[in-house]
């Protein structure tokens, strides 16, 4: 959402006309969630996906359209409809289209400001049909841009959108006109665009740079840290947002542990993982990973129980760290590693797709972990 948000803004500056194509609405099975958005620029540019490919030259079309005429429409595909415009997945989306001038769609530097600061923002938009769809406004913890038209509407919809920020999700609320929520007359989405989710890598060993490149591709705000100043510099680990050289159990006892914090621990050394492990089992870290053999796991264990963490601490700890997915590999490691963080994350059981049933595509949580996997 944010890289497409931002290249609107882009655009916008640079004067040049675009539309943007947000899924508001869906039932059954889809490729992307509610939420996602895509943008269309006269000039032919393109920068998002909603379908997969199934559906996007019917939005491109569709997209000029509104670019002519400046009016806010809304189109439903569905598995039903005839040839190309038929969604493969068997579900079917409702999709706002919209103009993206200025004017249209305010506030969206305050988007690219939030996200560079570490900020939570999120945006409102009208999507019930009316004089009303499509009017939209950016809301951050001490800021708003834009309205969706009414006074009224627009101080509720702020208040549940400052309590959405740290979502990370979207999701749509129904108002009355006067902004009453005992009506049901007016649908808004709320999309967040929450902080990051921070990883906590310890140990500068070749793991570690595959892991740290990896884990920000996927979004990741990732401190490397480890207590040898040799091997921890920003030279080795240039993705790294920190560099930390400082011993691990001293660093976690000063960190900020949320609940999206996931640690891994990669030193497979006693003298930094033991420490640093019962810190961690023991703070609101939604994910505890730590590397190492069958053989070190064990030693690990009855250290950590020797050093006092009870069983439902340790009960937490991913050991060996990662899913079985026969990695030999820093790189591969670093897949199998965050194959599982996804997983937990995400409430996914770990299990190929083609042994398994029901949905594949699963609604977005929150950044928050789901608890222990369970692949058995």
């Amino acid at each position: 959402m944010y890289e497409v948000l931002n290249t609107v803004a882009r655009l916008q500056a640079a004067g040049i006309d675009c539309a943007l194509v947000t899924i508001i609405g869906s039932a059954g099975s889809i490729p992307r969630p509610v939420g996602t958005v895509m943008a269309v620029a006269r000039d032919g540019t393109v920068v998002g996906s909603i379908s997969g490919g199934c559906i996007e030259s019917d939005v491109f079309h569709l997209a000029t359209e509104v670019m002519d005429t400046g009016k806010a429409t809304v189109r439903r595909y569905s598995a039903d409809d005839a040839g190309a415009l038929a969604l493969l997945c068997g579900g079917s989306m409702d999709v706002l289209v919209q103009r993206a001038r200025p004017a249209d769609l305010p506030g969206l530097s305050l988007v690219a400001e939030s996200v560079a600061a570490g900020r939570p923002v999120a945006t409102a938009t009208v999507v019930s049909a009316g004089p009303h769809l499509g009017r939209s406004f950016v809301v951050t913890g001490d800021s708003r841009t834009g309205t969706c038209g009414d006074p009224r509407v627009d101080a509720a919809v702020v208040a549940r959108a400052t309590g959405h920020l740290e979502a990370g999700t979207a999701t749509t609320i129904r108002l009355g006109e006067t902004g009453d929520c005992a009506e049901d007359t007016l649908s808004v989405l709320i999309s967040s665009i929450a902080r990051p989710p921070r990883m906590l890598v310890f140990g500068a060993v070749d793991f570690a740079h595959a892991l740290v490149r990896a884990a920000k591709l996927l979004g990741y705000s990732v401190t490397l840290c480890d207590a040898r100043p040799v091997f921890a510099t920003p030279e080795r680990f240039p993705e790294a947002d920190d560099v930390v050289v400082m011993w691990p159990q001293d660093y976690l006892k000063q960190a900020t542990i949320t609940p999206s914090t996931a640690i891994c621990v990669l030193t497979h050394d006693p003298r930094f993982d033991v420490p640093a492990l019962k810190i961690a089992l023991r703070s609101a870290a939604g994910y505890v990973g730590a590397m190492g053999s069958r053989r070190t796991h064990t030693d690990r264990m009855a250290r950590l129980r020797a050093a006092g963490s009870t069983e439902s601490e340790l009960s937490r700890l991913s050991s060996p760290i990662g899913l079985d997915l026969g990695a030999a590999t820093p790189e591969e490691t670093a897949v199998s590693i965050l194959a599982e963080v996804i997983a937990l994350r995400r409430g996914g059981s770990g299990h190929r797709l083609g042994r398994t049933t029901g949905p594949i595509h699963l609604p977005a949580p929150d950044h928050r972990y789901q608890g222990v996997l369970d692949t058995a």
